[in-house]
């Protein structure tokens, strides 16, 4: 039987549907323009037969006019693919539907099922969900045709057809004619007497159809997935705000006991039914294990969900489903480990959020919704080919490549230009002031982008940093041969200056460049992951983290002094993406990275000393000097205000650091005159009064703070009872992998079979009718192991990081069956910036963002 390739399923999945999208234009949210991008399906949806490929959220009338499939007829048809509820997406499918006047067929594709709109709780749909919504979105349509037809009749005197109302799932401020991107439709014409017009009385009404379209998910490799970061399963909560919650991108704080509460987070929901429909697609009977409090929940729900008929079928393949908790093993994710991908990450900048979370949320749900849902970092690397432009000599054929590319980003952007401009070489110009300036320069591209033919991204994955780099410059090695380039003096004394040369020698032309666009991507990337200053902050991190694992191991003073020095030495708390842009800072630690540091302290704290939630791994005199520190350092450089957790006081802040400062001054003039009137004491106690009350508000913010730590250095103590079978040396005679991650660990374990404490195995409907049926007369089942399967998938519910997948995949070649195939998953792709952002951003008043 054929091995699984995730990439060729979800290829494979667009086909099927090609009679539906043949003619039509088609709009992608957010959510499935990055997964069908990193699959590379937009080349697929033009040898389709597909008119164009259009963002539903930026929708534009000029999109109108982008029929490259075409014979210049206007598109009847027009084609919805949404990863949100169809509740959410719908003022943008209606906005749609009311720009294209010609439409007469609406077919929509959502990933979410109609049983999971049904048991989401903000959805206002039931169990009939799609037929609901089919009929709602004719009617709103109608309604605002006509609503919109009567306001121009009345404006033009004619009140012949005047009719209407307010549409019914819209509510006044999200009319279509109070977006700012859409221009006024049929501004120069009269509705009222257009008789080519889209008017409800001329002709049949709109067909709408609703499909169930489950393959939207981001494939960076034939064997990883993650889940879009736009997309509504990705950004739902996991965790609702109690307790026992980190965040609410992250699981609850595994204890080990059952949860009797019925206030299930949607993410919980949307995730098991995402894994059911997933393996419905892919034809697989799963065998369900959990390792975790929030894993076990989706264990239970996928059991419910699996049928007889589904397990039962003969042409499906076995596997076996590993739900583990991220909450199991934070601190993995926090550390700097040698990863090519994690590398990428923390180097290169992403694409910008097309839209909040807010813009696709319709009024009910946000009425109904407390709680704001996560914000994940989109996958979209961006590679910044303009350096590579910049490096190129300027000869005559480079210079052609950067007008061609400068004049297609410009025309891009033309509705930003001046009307009036002579040719795009004009309107390029024009353009390079505004503020968009920067992403015209970086004509970028997607690094997890899958090309035809290739496994880049396949072998880049279990690559370390310098295997990675060295894998790299041998494809641009064979790349120069197949572009019959002699490599005679290319190869220099450094990596980055042989990377820099090949590169230089691979991009004569643009057909060069697209040819091997896939690898000149992969080599950029290198070159800034190797750069000086990207390469001696990751440096600094894996020094600071050793320094802690050491002392973790001494004693408790040792690590808590070293976690004092850290945010002592630590420059000003600028941003990452501001380091990023300033070379001389890169290879600092800020004070962010430092408070990232001591999230890792503390939970190498709690691994290492005696603790508890409530006072922590260390003595009270110890925490109240490092508490001290940190507010001290905050009270001196007001500019790191824009942390989260001090959200409100940044204007007295940087009032009080501007009174220090002007105090300072007239200290020094009192110095030389001293003081000539006592009159102004009065207004010193006032001073004096207000920065005490800002100390104490910004000790009582550390202070929640600290509790985060608290319950961080806890962790192992909360879920002893799951990780103490992979860790403790006793059951191998030695500990081979004392440093390696969770994933490892629990990989390894099941492949030797031993018995892993807190694994529960949910029983399959073949196991529940045994058990119900057959098991009376003496016939039931064994408990089987995630190792007996031949497929075996792992989903990590919280996110995976790229050192975790290396390991694993190691964990798999070095067992005794390395032929088993291993497909990961994971709510989104962790790196220790994410990890800051969920931890230390995620407890302000239910607001959690990681971007």
């Amino acid at each position: 039987m054929a091995s699984i390739d995730l990439v060729r399923s979800c290829l494979d999945s667009i086909r099927q549907i090609s009679d539906e999208i043949i003619d039509s234009i088609i709009y992608l949210d957010a959510g499935c323009l990055e997964a069908l991008h990193i699959v590379g399906a937009f080349q697929l949806f033009l040898e389709l037969g597909v008119r164009a490929v259009c963002s539903l959220e930026n929708m534009s009338s000029l999109d109108i006019t982008a029929n490259w499939n075409s014979d210049l007829l206007p598109a009847t048809k027009i084609v919805v693919i949404t990863s949100h509820l169809l509740s959410d997406a719908h003022r943008y499918i209606l906005r749609c539907l009311v720009t294209h006047r010609t439409i007469l067929r609406c077919i929509i594709f959502t990933s979410i099922s109609e049983i999971a709109h049904s048991a989401y709780a903000d959805s206002p749909l039931g169990p009939d969900a799609f037929h609901e919504y089919e009929s709602l979105l004719v009617q709103d349509y109608e309604e605002l045709i006509m609503s919109k037809r009567s306001k121009k009749c009345l404006h033009n005197g004619d009140t012949k057809h005047a009719a209407g109302g307010q549409p019914y799932m819209l509510s006044p401020n999200d009319m279509v004619d109070t977006d700012p991107n859409i221009e006024p439709i049929s501004s120069e014409k009269d509705l009222c007497h257009e008789s080519n017009s889209r008017g409800i009385d001329s002709f049949a009404r709109l067909q709408v159809t609703v499909h169930h379209y489950p393959m939207i998910l981001c494939p960076v490799s034939e064997r990883v997935f993650l889940l879009p970061s736009e997309g509504a399963v990705a950004e739902a909560r996991l965790s609702n705000n109690c307790e026992d919650s980190l965040s609410a991108g992250l699981p609850l704080i595994c204890t080990g006991k059952s949860s009797d509460s019925d206030d299930v987070p949607p993410g919980v929901t949307l995730s098991a039914h995402f894994l059911h429909n997933f393996a419905s697609v892919m034809d697989l009977k799963m065998e369900i294990f959990s390792l975790g409090d929030t894993s076990k929940i989706i264990g239970k729900m996928l059991t419910n969900m699996s049928s007889l008929y589904d397990v039962g079928r003969r042409n499906r393949r076995s596997a076996g489903l590993l739900l583990v908790d991220r909450t199991l093993d934070l601190l993995t994710p926090c550390c700097h480990g040698d990863s090519f991908l994690d590398r990428v990450l923390s180097s290169l900048p992403r694409r910008k959020r097309a839209t909040s979370c807010l813009a696709m949320k319709s009024s009910h749900s946000l009425k109904n919704n407390a709680l704001v849902n996560v914000q994940h970092s989109p996958l979209d690397l961006r590679i910044p080919f303009s350096e590579m432009l910049s490096k190129i000599a300027s000869d005559s054929t480079s210079n052609t490549l950067k007008e061609n590319i400068k004049a297609f980003r410009s025309g891009w952007y033309a509705s930003d230009a001046n009307s009036e401009a002579a040719d795009l070489s004009d309107n390029a110009d024009k353009l390079q002031d505004r503020s968009h300036d920067d992403e015209l320069c970086s004509f970028g591209g997607c690094f997890l982008c899958n090309c035809t033919g290739t496994n880049y991204s396949e072998a880049i994955l279990t690559k370390g940093v310098k295997d990675g780099t060295l894998l790299i410059k041998k494809w641009l090695m064979e790349g120069l041969q197949h572009e019959k380039v002699p490599l005679k003096g290319l190869l220099g004394s450094s990596v980055i200056s042989e990377l820099n040369a090949m590169v230089k020698k691979l991009v004569p032309d643009q057909i060069s460049l697209l040819r091997n666009k896939g690898i000149l991507q992969l080599a950029l990337a290198a070159e800034t992951v190797m750069s000086k200053g990207h390469s001696s902050r990751w440096d600094a991190f894996v020094s600071a983290e050793r320094i802690l694992a050491v002392s973790s191991v001494d004693n408790s003073q040792s690590l808590l002094s070293h976690i004092r020095d850290l945010i002592s030495t630590s420059t000003l708390g600028k941003s990452f993406e501001e380091d990023k842009n300033d070379a001389s800072q890169l290879g600092l630690l800020t004070f962010k990275d430092a408070l990232l540091l001591s999230v890792i302290g503390y939970i190498l704290a709690g691994e290492n000393f005696q603790t508890s939630e409530s006072t922590g791994p260390f003595s009270w005199e110890e925490e109240h000097s490092l508490k001290e520190v940190i507010v001290d350092f905050i009270l001196e450089n007001p500019t790191i205000a824009k942390l989260k957790f001090l959200n409100g006081l940044e204007k007295e802040l940087a009032a009080n650091a501007e009174k220090e400062e002007s105090t300072k001054n007239e200290d020094d003039f009192d110095d030389q005159w001293g003081n000539w009137d006592d009159e102004d004491t009065s207004i010193s106690n006032d001073q004096a009064y207000g920065d005490m009350q800002l100390k104490l508000e910004l000790r009582d913010r550390i202070d929640q703070l600290f509790k985060l730590f608290h319950k961080l250095s806890g962790l192992k103590w909360r879920s002893s009872s799951f990780i103490e079978g992979l860790t403790s040396p006793t059951n191998y005679g030695s500990d081979p992998y004392a440093r390696k991650g969770l994933l490892y660990k629990l990989l390894a374990t099941v492949m030797a079979k031993y018995e892993i404490p807190g694994l529960e195995y949910h029983s399959s409907a073949v196991g529940r009718f045994f058990k119900s049926g057959f098991g009376r007369f003496g016939l039931g089942q064994g408990k089987p192991c995630p190792g007996d399967q031949n497929v075996l998938i792992v989903f990590v519910v919280g996110g995976i990081n790229g050192l975790e997948i290396r390991e694993a995949f190691e964990a798999i070649s070095e067992s005794s069956r390395p032929d088993m195939e291993l497909i990961i998953g994971g709510t989104t792709l962790l790196s220790s910036d994410n990890m800051y952002c969920f931890q230390l951003n995620g407890r302000q008043k239910s607001v959690y963002a990681s971007s």
